[in-house]
C-alpha cells in the first residue's frame, strides 16, 4: 500500500527519544531528558508582544507564499548586517522551519542518482531528506583530531561527475564545530569551477563561544553563487514552536521552483508568527540573544569539564551550538544500546550517535538548566562505573 519513496525514509532517533523521555515521565518514571534541541528559554518579550498585535490587528488571512514584504526585507537586512551578504526580498522564502526550507531545497534542485556529500557526524535528518528526493547520500566521515569539520583533501576525493550538492553545517549539530575563514576558504577553492551546490545550514550562527561566526556565502563571489543560505529563529531566538525558517539565494530559478512547491504544499506560513519574527530578525532581541548564548556558554564550560572528569568518557568543547558529543567508544560501540539502557536504569535520556552517522558517541544536550545538567552527568558517570566494574 505505501509508496517506495516513504519506505526510504527512516523516523528521527532524536524526536524518538525525545518523546519516549516525555512518555516515562508522564508515566511518574524520574526522567532527566538531554535529547531535545530546544532552549529552555522564554520566547523574548518584543516578539511575543508582536505576535499579541498581529493578533488583535487581525491579521490572520492567507499571506503570499513566500512571506510577507516587510518580513522579507528585515531578513534581508539581517543577512547584510550579521553576514555582509546583499540578497534581495525575491532572493528569499520563509518556510515552516528550516527543516521545511531543506526540504523544499532537496526536492526542488535534487534527481534521482544525483550524489550529495555529507560530513558525518550529521543531523539526522539530512540523509533522509536526500534519500526521498531520490539521491545519494555520500557520506564522509571527520574525527576529533580535526575537530569534526571536512578537509579540502577529503572534499576533493569525495566528488564525482554525479556531485550535486554538499551539505556544511556551521555551528554543527551534534558536535558544535564551526568553520573559521580558512577552513571555507579552502573548501571553495576546491568547488571553484563545478555546478556544485552548497547548501549551508546556519541555524546556531547566534550560539558561537570564543570564535567569529563566518558564513559561507561571503567567502567569494563563487560561494556566494553556489551557496544556498538556510536559517531559522527556532534555536538562537527560543521561537522552535513558532516554526520560522528562511533562505536565501541569488539563483531566481531556484527560488521560484521553491515558491512553487510551497504554493502546492503548505503555502505561506503562520501569519502570526511572520510579523513576531521582524524584531528578532531587526536586532531587537539582541540583548536577550546575548543572555540566552552566555547561560548557553557557563553550562557547556561545566559539563565539559564534569564528562572529561568521568573515566572512560571524554568529549571536545564545542565551538558553538548547545550540543556536546561525547565519546564512549572505551565503554561501548553500540550506542544504542548504551542509551536504552542509561535511560532504563537512571532516568537520563541522550541520543545515540549513530543516529548521526558515527557510532561511539552520544548526543548531550545542555539546553537545560545547570543543576539538571550537573544531577544528569553525576547518574551517567554512576552508570558508567557500573559498566566498568
Amino acid at each position: 500500500m505505501l509508496s517506495e519513496r516513504i519506505q526510504t525514509l527512516s523516523p528521527s532517533l532524536t524526536i524518538a527519544i525525545s518523546s519516549l523521555a516525555r512518555d516515562l515521565k508522564a508515566q511518574g518514571k524520574d526522567i532527566l531528558s538531554f535529547s531535545a534541541g530546544e532552549p529552555d528559554f522564554e520566547t523574548p518579550k518584543a516578539i511575543k508582544e508582536e505576535a499579541i498585535k498581529a493578533i488583535n490587528d487581525g491579521f490572520t488571512q492567507y499571506t503570499a507564499v513566500p512571506g510577507i514584504p516587510e518580513l522579507l526585507d528585515a531578513v534581508s537586512q539581517k543577512l547584510k548586517r550579521d553576514n555582509g551578504l546583499e540578497y534581495a526580498p525575491s532572493d528569499i522564502i520563509v518556510s515552516n522551519g528550516a527543516k521545511q526550507s531543506l526540504f523544499n531545497l532537496f526536492q526542488a534542485v535534487l534527481n534521482e542518482g544525483d550524489e550529495v556529500i555529507i560530513p558525518a557526524p550529521y543531523w539526522v535528518t539530512y540523509p533522509e531528506l536526500v534519500k526521498y528526493a531520490g539521491a545519494i547520500p555520500v557520506i564522509i566521515d571527520t574525527n576529533e583530531i580535526g575537530n569534526f569539520k571536512i578537509t579540502a583533501d577529503q572534499l576533493k576525493n569525495a566528488i564525482s561527475e554525479k556531485t550535486k550538492m554538499i551539505i556544511l553545517t556551521t555551528p554543527s549539530n551534534p558536535t558544535g564545530s564551526v568553520y573559521s575563514k580558512s577552513e571555507l576558504e579552502a573548501l571553495a577553492e576546491v568547488l571553484q569551477g563545478t555546478d556544485i551546490i552548497v547548501a549551508s545550514d546556519e541555524m546556531y550562527e547566534k550560539l558561537v563561544y570564543d570564535i567569529d561566526f563566518v558564513a559561507a556565502a561571503s567567502i567569494s563571489e563563487d560561494m556566494y553563487k553556489r551557496t544556498v543560505t538556510i536559517n531559522g529563529l527556532s534555536k538562537s531566538v527560543a521561537m522552535t514552536g513558532w516554526r520560522f525558517g528562511y533562505l536565501a539565494t541569488p539563483n531566481k530559478e531556484v527560488i521560484a521552483a521553491m515558491n512553487k512547491l510551497q504554493s502546492q504544499s503548505t503555502s505561506n506560513i503562520n501569519s502570526i508568527t511572520q510579523k513576531a519574527a521582524i524584531p528578532a530578525l531587526l536586532g531587537d532581541v539582541d540583548d536577550d540573544i546575548e543572555q540566552m548564548r552566555r547561560a548557553f556558554s557557563n553550562r557547556c564550560d561545566e559539563a565539559v569539564k564534569l564528562f572529561n572528569e568521568i573515566d572512560g568518557l571524554s568529549v571536545l568543547k564545542p565551538q558553538g551550538a548547545f550540543y556536546l558529543f561525547v565519546n564512549i567508544k572505551d565503554i561501548s560501540n553500540d550506542s544504542i544500546e548504551f542509551c536504552k539502557e542509561l535511560l532504563q536504569t537512571t532516568g537520563v535520556a541522550v541520543v545515540p550517535g549513530i543516529g548521526f552517522g558515527s557510532e561511539g558517541y552520544f548526543r548531550f544536550s545542555f539546553a537545560t538548566d545547570m543543576t539538571n545538567i550537573r544531577e544528569g552527568i553525576r547518574r551517567i558517570e554512576k552508570f558508567v562505573r557500573q559498566k566498568q566494574s
